[in-house]
């Protein structure tokens, strides 16, 4: 758990903050020092960066025979193989087109160049991207290509954060007959936020009133009924506006698991290190930025920290968009410290431009939805009860044990990023209000030591343990075994039986990058490092085109133990001379440890690792005298 970077507070502005005074008229810049993460030490110049060269280029320079430099031998290649696409598609084949793209791709990645080393580089490859999504009309291809099931630690689904679709858009002027209603509306509402209505805000006003923008509304505001209430007592003990609840609604729509393709997580859509700053811990098991009340607080505390630097509500919600720094930088250039004006001089990105205009917008539906001729139902609060766990359990288990829904579970823990509780005692684990007695009295019958591995199956009129075996695909044997009974035993409707079930296997998936996509991003909503999608795609540098296909091992590994991938075999085609560069050469394995988490088999760790059990057992000694152990690091020859 991080520990929160130190902040000038302004003491003086506390009365005023309580009570969330505000001045938004144009005025000359006078703003506090700023607590601002430190800007990160910029990149070295890629002319000073060793590169490595692919072989066949190496080999033809040292002889003589390629004169030319080898970024410009690459271009061309790429330019090729691109044009050739381009040719491809236009004259309707689709599929050589699309290889070709998929080429070109590959040719960027795995060449050992950054994309953004060459201006001709960085254009090929978004080009590349462009011709993927456009061109081939792959937009209808799922971003993500599942190739196997899920284990019980893969992590949680996540969902797109609404605030990369609204804050982008580009909108015709906004219908003026909405005006005078909202400005009626403004004088009968309460309002703790210096609400106003302009031409920015009238733009999402009025696509608020069309049917995508409605639909947009009306989800997050059903939704938002789950975590009103807490919410607003949360805003309150924090001393900031109860209607900073719609920036919520427009990072996230009230969606815990929400992931914006920069990265940001939960309902207040924290970055990790600001999650960090603010004590939201974030490791193997748990994101405390899907965590309501916890996020809830934490975002509370740093727009107050803002509100503290900036003494303006919509300066801060600016700098929840963009970063303190930002606004700072703009403000000091201008020589204004309001946002209207830093708008109208495009001092500040696009998405923030839009993004306090957007929050307005919602205020004003959110707080009369029927003027707009919005309908909204909205969900109830969760009744819910929490038991202690001393050990790890899989949700599945605890969900049989408690007689609830896997779904429910997961939406009443969504801090959880897997299908499984920490390995830390004292985890409180919230359950449906009245579920925690079946819990406890059925968790007993199943071993501690198999909570993550073994499941519990109420046995059906006329079911027997071979039906229950086919169902759960597991073995007569290990059934019978599990429950110390024979086969020919009747068992009566309702029992519950402890169910063995497979081993976990990794989830490898190819994700396709999309507009806006970062390698940072990518790994955030896989739970990944960008140093492990980098390895096992051979990217050398900080940058991925839009339209290529990524690798990724997701779910049941954790970050040291994730297998490298192996080298695809690129398509030769007439005339190709250039090779690809590997990550590394089969003949140099390299050993990496695993440490073996509850319920992992040697089978099932083989499987993950692309080795066998004999390896693993050879690799190990240890293990010849006795039974594999969580807890046992165990030597991995890859």
């Amino acid at each position: 758990m991080g520990h929160r970077t130190s902040i000038w507070l302004v003491l003086t502005a506390a009365a005023c903050l309580a009570a969330g005074c505000n001045d938004t008229g144009t005025r000359p810049a006078q703003v506090r020092p700023p607590a601002v993460t430190p800007a990160p030490a910029p990149s070295p110049s890629y002319a000073d960066v060793a590169l490595p060269l692919p072989a066949r280029w190496a080999a033809a320079q040292e002889r003589g025979l390629e004169k030319r430099p080898a970024i410009d031998v690459l271009v061309a290649k790429v330019q090729a193989v691109y044009e050739a696409g381009e040719r491809e598609s236009k004259a309707g084949q689709r599929d050589p087109a699309q290889e070709n793209f998929d080429l070109a791709a590959d040719l960027i990645l795995k060449s050992g160049f950054p994309a953004d080393y060459d201006a001709r580089l960085s254009k090929l490859s978004d080009d590349v991207g462009e011709a993927s999504q456009s061109d081939l009309n792959v937009s209808n291809v799922p971003d993500t290509e599942v190739e196997e099931e899920t284990a019980e630690e893969s992590e949680a689904p996540a969902a797109p954060a609404p605030i990369d679709e609204i804050a982008d858009l580009t909108l015709p002027a906004g219908d003026a007959r909405l005006e005078l209603k909202a400005e009626k509306e403004l004088i009968s509402v309460r309002h703790d936020l210096p609400l106003t209505v302009n031409d920015s805000v009238l733009q999402y006003l009025s696509f608020f009133t069309t049917a995508r923008g409605r639909a947009i509304v009306e989800h997050g505001l059903e939704r938002e009924g789950r975590y009103d209430a807490m919410i607003r007592r949360v805003l309150k003990e924090e001393g900031v506006p109860q209607d900073l609840i719609y920036l919520a609604q427009a990072e996230s729509a009230f969606q815990p698991e929400a992931v914006s393709r920069a990265g940001a997580r939960g309902i207040w859509q924290f970055m990790p290190y600001r999650g960090e700053e603010y004590d939201l811990e974030r490791n193997y098991w748990i994101d405390e930025r899907s965590d309501p009340e916890k996020a809830t607080h934490a975002a509370a505390r740093h727009m107050r920290d803002l509100y503290a630097m900036f003494g303006d509500w919509y300066l801060v919600m600016a700098a929840y968009n963009s970063g303190p720094l930002n606004v700072q930088r703009a403000i000091e250039r201008t020589g204004y410290a309001d946002f209207w004006e830093l708008q109208k001089r495009h001092a500040l990105p696009k998405q923030t431009q839009n993004y306090v205009p957007i929050i307005l917008a919602l205020a004003l539906v959110a707080k009369e939805p029927a003027r707009y001729g919005v309908q909204v139902s909205p969900e109830k609060p969760p009744k819910t009860e929490a038991v202690s766990l001393e050990h790890s359990i899989s949700l599945q288990l605890a969900a049989d044990a408690c007689g609830a829904d896997i779904d429910d579970l997961r939406l009443l823990n969504p801090e959880l990023l897997r299908g499984v509780t920490p390995n830390s005692p004292g985890f409180q684990l919230a359950l449906p209000l009245g579920a925690a007695k079946n819990f406890e009295e059925n968790i007993v019958q199943v071993p501690s030591d198999k909570w993550t591995s073994w499941r519990l199956h109420a046995a059906g009129d006329g079911e027997t343990l071979a039906d229950v075996a086919r169902r759960y695909r597991v073995t007569l044997a290990s059934l019978e075994s599990a429950n110390h009974l024979d086969s020919r035993a009747s068992v009566p409707s309702g029992f519950l039986l402890n169910v063995p079930t497979p081993p976990p296997v990794v989830r490898v998936v190819r994700y396709r990058v999309r507009r806006g996509d970062t390698l940072a991003g990518i790994a955030e909503r896989f739970d990944v490092s960008v140093e492990q999608l980098k390895r096992w795609n051979h990217i050398s540098g900080g940058h991925v085109s839009r339209g290529a296909r990524l690798r990724i091992y997701a779910g049941s590994l954790s970050a040291s133990a994730a297998p490298a991938a192996k080298p695809k075999p690129m398509a030769q085609k007439e005339g190709q001379e250039l090779q690809t560069v590997s990550a590394g050469k089969a003949e140099n394995a390299e050993k990496v440890e695993h440490r073996v988490k509850p319920g992992e088999t040697l089978y099932s760790i083989a499987r993950a690792y692309r080795t066998s059990v004999s390896a693993l057992k050879q690799a190990n000694p240890f293990l010849a005298g006795r039974a594999l152990q969580a807890g046992d690091v165990l030597a991995i020859q890859q």
